[in-house]
């Protein structure tokens, strides 16, 4: 038997209790065999990106970022919007893998976890992966329709409709890792 593919799983928000988080985390529960997710947890701890310090000496943190990225066979981001676009801490995170091997042609799904259908931060989400190289398994993210803020993995994973959503969110990542097409 094969090794499981390995995901890493980044939420673009910084909340203690977020609904983004809250999705990763259930699919990680939800995970069907031959898939293994990980969350990534080092976004706050991020300095703010500079070229000139990526060209002297890469901090230790971002090299474990870039590691962990290596380490893995697709990542799946589920990212909040605010003022219509990606929150600053993720798009930090997205400019230190910009000059990174580890990302180029990485395979990518995107979640939209917003109850109001957030689009704004989605197609800016996809133009900057676009641009970084990313292989996107789905044109579109995904929608997970969970609540506002503050909903727990807890009340995800009991909520039927949110595990359907996520199933086939898990569906497709695994369908294109295995290089078939993705259809929600």
């Amino acid at each position: 038997m094969s090794a499981a593919r390995r995901v890493l799983c980044f939420s673009g928000s910084l909340r203690r209790v977020s609904s983004n988080t809250a999705a990763l985390l259930a699919a990680r529960v939800l995970a069907p065999p031959g898939l293994s997710l990980t969350l990534y947890r080092g976004l706050g701890a991020l300095p703010l990106f500079n070229p000139d310090v990526e060209s002297e000496q890469i901090p230790e943190v971002v090299q474990q970022l870039r590691m962990a990225v290596g380490q893995n066979d697709a990542l799946l981001v589920a990212c909040p919007e605010y003022a219509h676009g990606v929150p600053g801490a993720f798009k930090n995170l997205l400019d230190w893998l910009v000059g990174s091997l580890e990302f180029s042609d990485m395979p990518v799904l995107l979640i939209n976890a917003s109850a109001r259908g957030s689009h704004h931060a989605q197609a800016a989400l996809c133009e900057i992966l676009r641009t970084m190289s990313a292989r996107l398994l789905s044109p579109e993210p995904l929608l997970v329709t969970l609540p506002g803020a503050g909903c727990t993995v807890e009340q995800v994973l009991a909520d039927p409709e949110r595990c359907r959503e996520l199933t086939t969110v898990l569906g497709c990542l695994k369908a294109g890792l295995d290089g078939a097409k993705c259809s929600p």
